[in-house]
């Protein structure tokens, strides 16, 4: 196929709207469904950062995504009991890449609400099972079991958008895009992101394990693949707070913090404790205990709760201007820190995360994406 007409761009009064290539074939196919404009754009962003993952760690990965940039987004590692319990997940064993999809989701469940879900490997039935009971717009995957498929759809009285993309498919080397009829044209960032980012350590703790490696490569290509301004913090493989598209760097640390204080404040024994009848609706369920975290628990609840936080990675986008965004981080619990380095007051960040006893690395490499 080398285009496919779309309902509307944007918003319904842009039209037409259509995906295509202008040499060869799309390398993705509809198998269910009728996704959008706005749709392909999370698709196509989302399977670039969970296939950039699965490149440099090895796992499984996942991400959801909304209005083109993650709500979440981990590695396929087991979840704990208390997980379980936080993302509403089956009992029972689940498939690495079912686990990457509920962590992806459980980061931030709020945001997440209507999200399209990309995942680096062959989507199964416990992956599709768990899809199938979220509210979701849509899924890309490089396949899909016959059992998922039959799942998937079932899913929004048989609309629900299911993508198989080419894992072998490589974008032309330069990339073009048309804004108010002008076209523009860059390089495709093609940046790998490895472990040799992280090798210039600038802070007196110099001790990186392999975990906080993994963390902060999850974190930055989360954040490739994040309208910018972006922050995200990290955890065990996985976001817990994620700030896109934030005109001021330190908003971007706040909103991103926040969001890890509520992923935290939702592990709160009151807040596991909650009753809820078997047939609540997931929502209203997610949107409860957001009420209980904002108004119920106390203040110092909160602060003792947060105060237990620790073993978080931070990344940045770009470098961080002042200290109070490494103040900012550690209020959350971050110990490390992935960012290009550059500001003319970096002697003052290194001294605030010193300060912490954090460990930094200075990347050398900004990553907006706009």
């Amino acid at each position: 196929m080398i285009e496919l007409e779309l309902k509307y761009g944007c918003n319904p009064n842009q039209k037409p709207a259509r995906i295509f290539m202008e040499n060869g074939e799309l390398p993705l196919e509809v198998l269910n469904g009728k996704p959008g404009y706005i749709n392909f754009m999370d698709a196509l962003n989302s399977w670039q950062l969970v296939k950039a993952l699965k490149k440099a760690t090895g796992l499984p990965a996942a991400a959801s995504f909304k209005h083109v940039s993650p709500a979440g987004a981990a590695l396929g590692l087991p979840l704990s009991d208390v997980e379980r319990q936080m993302y509403f997940a089956p009992q029972g064993d689940l498939s690495p890449i079912a686990c990457a999809y509920i962590r992806a989701r459980g980061a931030d469940r709020l945001c997440s609400f209507g999200d399209w879900a990309a995942l680096s490997d062959p989507c199964d039935g416990d992956t599709a099972r768990f899809l199938a009971l979220e509210v979701s717009d849509g899924v890309i995957a490089p396949s899909y079991t016959d059992e998922a498929l039959e799942i998937l759809k079932t899913k929004r009285k048989g609309g629900y958008n299911v993508v198989k993309i080419d894992p072998d498919y490589v974008p032309a080397p330069i990339e073009r895009r048309n804004i108010f009829g002008i076209t523009f044209e860059q390089g495709y960032n093609d940046l790998a992101i490895d472990e040799n980012m992280l090798e210039n350590i600038v802070t007196r703790n110099q001790d990186l394990p392999q975990s906080a490696k993994n963390d902060m490569l999850l974190a930055l290509i989360t954040l490739k693949y994040t309208q910018s301004n972006s922050v995200c913090y990290v955890k065990d493989g996985m976001t817990i707070g994620v700030g896109a598209g934030q005109q001021s760097r330190i908003h971007c640390t706040r909103l991103a913090g926040n969001k890890a204080d509520i992923w935290w404040l939702r592990q709160h024994p009151k807040t596991l404790a909650l009753p809820f009848p078997a047939d609540v609706r997931r929502p209203d369920r997610d949107n409860a205990i957001d009420a209980f975290i904002a108004g119920v628990l106390t203040q110092k609840e909160k602060a003792d709760w947060i105060a237990k936080l620790s073993g978080v990675t931070l990344g940045s986008d770009a470098f961080f201007p002042f200290g109070d965004n490494v103040e900012r981080a550690h209020q959350s619990g971050v110990v490390y820190i992935a960012q290009p380095g550059g500001s003319i007051r970096d002697n003052q960040v290194i001294e605030t995360a010193d300060k912490f006893g954090m460990v930094m690395a200075f990347t050398g490499m900004r990553l907006f994406h706009h």
